[in-house]
């Protein structure tokens, strides 16, 4: 499609194509419930942050806001660089700016796992820095189910097959904004090439040594099983209308349970052992991420182990997440490994 042609969908909100002008008006509801006028967007160059730059385009076409466009270039492959400069030149024929940030950091172990961590580092860094609350992800229907089977797969708890929310918390400053995750793909690849044409596909995508590409290969698969993500994606919800309910009963265990002095978080044992393992485990993540400003919950068979350990009569001190935990009277006692 001509230039001249992209640019009238996105003035127009997508008008020419009925399934996209639904996606567009939908997507403009969800972003106005933000009720902020500066965005951060993250940006890969894979069809999903493309579709998310067109949208965000056409939502600044009808509305006052600002959205700086973000790529982190985790420099892994060899091209990457080369990669990043082609999107950003995709991103100009259609009058968007995109900034260009290159991890320092060596990533060459649990690449998939470090380079989120990285890339969400680097975001946040961006987004304080220029003063603004919200970060966007293209994050969609179908990382959405990946999400879920994954987690599946590892033993997760209600807490973490509830899935991503479609807004939640970097840290303290930082807000993140989905505002994809019931678009699916396929929809996302047909914005990408009406407006840009081209996207970037990423050979790790394909690589089976990650285990999110073993459960995407799994999507033919369970359909001739009769499973389809659609089913899935229904489960999802309604593990989160569940989490929903019992993050309410934890919010206030949490103010009775976890204090924070200093540098130090302090929870009360008796009330932790009052707890079951689900609840217990919530406890710790929590903890953990008051100290550290992580926004991942760990991995539940890591934090079930810790749990174990604590039960223990003869426990003194162990560590997990970057803390030390050590056992101080009546309470538990979390400090930063580092310091």
């Amino acid at each position: 499609m001509s230039k001249k042609n992209s640019n009238v969908n996105l003035k127009n909100g997508f008008e020419d194509f009925q399934d996209l002008s639904k996606i567009f008006l939908n997507f403009k509801k969800k972003l106005n419930s933000i009720k902020k006028k500066r965005f951060v967007v993250a940006v890969s160059g894979g069809p999903d942050s493309l579709a998310l730059a067109a949208l965000t385009k056409a939502y600044a076409n009808n509305k006052k806001s600002k959205f700086f466009y973000v790529l982190i270039n985790h420099n892994i492959r060899k091209n990457s660089l080369l990669e990043a400069k082609k999107v950003k030149n995709l991103l100009k024929k259609e009058h968007i700016k995109l900034k260009i940030i290159s991890n320092k950091k060596k990533i060459d172990k649990n690449i998939q796992g470090l380079s989120r961590n990285v890339r969400y580092e680097l975001l946040s860094k961006y987004c304080f820095k220029n003063n603004i609350k919200t970060l966007i992800t293209g994050h969609n229907f179908e990382d959405q189910v990946e999400t879920f089977l994954i987690r599946l797969s590892r033993g997760s708890g209600l807490r973490g097959l509830s899935a991503m929310r479609q807004k939640s918390k970097i840290d303290k400053n930082i807000n993140l904004f989905r505002p994809l995750l019931e678009v699916k793909k396929d929809s996302l690849i047909k914005i990408s090439k009406i407006i840009f044409g081209d996207f970037i596909k990423d050979p790790s995508n394909k690589n089976l040594k990650y285990l999110r590409t073993k459960i995407r290969n799994l999507k033919n698969p369970l359909k001739k099983s009769g499973v389809e993500y659609d089913q899935i994606f229904k489960s999802i919800r309604n593990l989160s209308e569940s989490k929903d309910t019992l993050d309410k009963f934890l919010k206030q265990e949490f103010k009775e349970i976890i204090q924070k002095k200093n540098n130090e978080i302090m929870i009360n044992l008796t009330k932790f052992n009052n707890h079951n393992n689900v609840t217990k485990m919530a406890i710790i993540n929590k903890s953990i991420k008051k100290l550290k400003n992580n926004y991942y919950d760990l991995r539940a068979k890591k934090v079930n182990y810790l749990i174990q350990v604590i039960d223990k009569k003869n426990f003194k001190k162990s560590t997990l997440g970057g803390c030390i935990f050590i056992k101080r009277g009546n309470n538990l006692c979390l400090k930063n490994e580092k310091l």
